[in-house]
């Protein structure tokens, strides 16, 4: 599968849930529906992926947790929250970084349109090479 592939079956996911559950409950639980409908559709997915530092030849654990990891290539960071701030996107792009992965998409449960809610966040790289 192709990054454009995973993204637009989260979105879709993610869509439907919205639609079913509404906005605003606890992250955790948009987070466990999520990776069960995920995984329904055949994806793999890895929930409280840990986000090392590697700073020269030492791994740093220092608590970054990425909500999921969709087939190994797209990290998914859900919120519930009234907005998203520069903040979110900045937490969303430190995990990219960090894993060397370049698609990942932040998605606020918390927006009364899901669609509003929804950013695609990648990091260092030409867009088109992931269509």
């Amino acid at each position: 599968m192709r990054h454009n592939d995973v993204t637009g079956v989260v979105v879709d996911v993610a869509m439907q849930i919205h639609q079913q559950l509404g906005p605003g409950m606890l992250e955790s639980v948009y987070r466990k529906v999520m990776a069960y409908e995920l995984r329904k559709r055949g994806l793999r997915v890895q929930e409280e992926h840990p986000i090392p530092v590697v700073w020269e030849t030492v791994r740093l654990e220092i608590g970054f947790r990425a909500d999921l990891v969709v087939e190994g290539m797209v990290i998914v960071e859900l919120k519930s929250i009234e907005a998203i701030s520069p903040v979110h996107k900045k937490q969303l792009l430190t995990y990219l970084r960090l894993s060397d992965m370049r698609v990942g998409l932040l998605i606020n449960f918390g927006e009364k349109l899901l669609k509003t809610g929804i950013h695609r966040v990648v990091n260092n790289l030409d867009e088109s090479q992931y269509d």
